[in-house]
């Protein structure tokens, strides 16, 4: 049975269901083509992923294609509870309320994975983690599962390093191109400016926006920072990265050198402690610092609550450290979490549309060669990408030149 806050919220969880109906054309074509064949008829999906509206889509989408779905969150405050109530009341089992424990989190990860699911969406890799954790002689053989995000597939690719295989097969969603490309440069560009705008209602333009991080989705906001008028600062560790941001016209410096200069703080990493205790005191009384990486360990606020004398809210996902030696005040966005959903709505159901057709078919993929995939970590086949490209092509109305036989030929794609 769902665990969520309140079933009444259901009405208006629905609305922002329906709303974003309108904008994944790609999943509606899907379920279009696929819903008469019911072909996930008899299979169990469990999900860990941001619970919002666009998510919800994905799950109905499963759920129209014969499967038994149980949904549960990725992040304890990316949880929109109206929209956890609306996808309980369409017969998904959920398990996801906003603000929860950790402990409470991880009750919900283990719920999910009660009902022996024959596949699984993950987002961040806590779902694989937790099957994995699992006594031997609990645990029940999988076909697969699918992982969406760049630190989910560090953590499979550590395991896999670890121990020569993963327990199952893996799809790496992430590296998708209609993923990649779209999901995590322009969704995660625009919905971290838009979140950091909506919870600070500061001015963009003129200030100074430090970026640590220059893949994918640390270009997607130095891309929409500079459109919006800031000067972009790009600190990175990678050489090649450092070099991309600075050809890019943006400029690259160590986040000691950039410390002082900063107005506003983004992490895009993956990796701990981007911004720890040396940093801190070097910054202007009035900074204000966010995450855009999957967990909350990017900005180390261990050491910045060490360093402050009064932790205090200031609004809506704002807390105040002021610092006990200067009296200097760090502000933190949504408890250093991912900014983008834990205080925002996340990416464009336009781009999610793309990213969650991946996750669809990749779990088709799954099922149509369990026979042939080994327990490794398997890119998204190229054919895949590209009948979800062309699928989103269709639904924007843009048509596009096509190679004749000759140019096929031509180019060795004749075979």
């Amino acid at each position: 049975m769902s665990i969520i806050r309140d079933a009444f919220l259901a009405p208006r969880g629905q609305q922002k269901i329906d709303w974003v109906y309108e904008s994944m054309g790609v999943l509606n074509e899907l379920e279009y083509l696929s819903k008469p064949a019911q072909i996930l008829n008899g299979k169990t999906i469990a999900m860990s992923i941001h619970m919002e509206a666009k998510t919800a889509r994905l799950a109905l989408l499963l759920k129209a294609l014969g499967a038994k779905v149980y949904a549960t969150g990725c992040n304890t405050l990316s949880t929109q509870d109206d929209v956890a109530a609306a996808l309980a009341n369409h017969g998904v089992e959920v398990f996801a309320i906003h603000g929860v424990s950790e402990q409470e989190y991880r009750t919900h990860l283990q719920k999910v994975l009660e009902p022996h699911p024959d596949l699984f969406i993950d987002d961040g890799g806590d779902l694989f983690s937790t099957y994995c954790s699992l006594p031997e002689n609990e645990k029940w053989p999988l076909l697969g599962g699918c992982e969406e995000t760049t630190t989910g597939i560090t953590r499979l690719k550590q395991y896999e390093k670890k121990h020569g295989s993963l327990p199952f097969p893996m799809i790496n969603v992430n590296d998708a191109d209609c993923k990649h490309l779209y999901d995590n440069v322009y969704g995660t560009g625009q919905s971290t400016v838009d979140a950091i705008m909506h919870t600070t209602n500061n001015v963009i333009a003129s200030k100074t926006v430090v970026i640590a991080g220059y893949g994918y989705c640390g270009r997607g906001i130095a891309k929409r920072m500079r459109g919006m008028g800031a000067r972009v600062i790009v600190t990175e560790v990678n050489p090649v990265r450092a070099i991309e941001a600075k050809l890019e016209g943006f400029e690259v410096m160590t986040m000691i050198e950039a410390a002082p200069i900063g107005d506003f703080f983004v992490t895009a990493t993956g990796c701990k402690d981007v911004i720890r205790s040396y940093h801190f005191p070097l910054m202007k009384s009035g900074a204000i610092l966010c995450n855009s990486g999957h967990f909350d360990v990017e900005i180390n606020l261990k050491h910045l609550g060490t360093l402050s004398s009064d932790i205090y809210p200031c609004r809506d996902n704002i807390t105040g450290y002021r610092l006990a030696t200067s009296g200097k005040v760090i502000n933190v966005l949504a408890e250093g979490k991912l900014v983008n959903l834990a205080a925002g709505n996340g990416h464009p159901a336009e781009i999610m549309d793309t990213s969650f057709a991946i996750q669809t078919l990749s779990l088709l993929y799954l099922i149509t060669n369990t026979d042939k995939l080994e327990p490794k970590l398997h890119s998204v086949p190229k054919f895949i990408d590209d009948t979800v490209a062309n699928l989103k092509l269709k639904a924007m109305g843009v048509t596009i030149d096509r190679l004749t036989p000759a140019q096929s030929e031509y180019l060795g794609l004749d075979d």
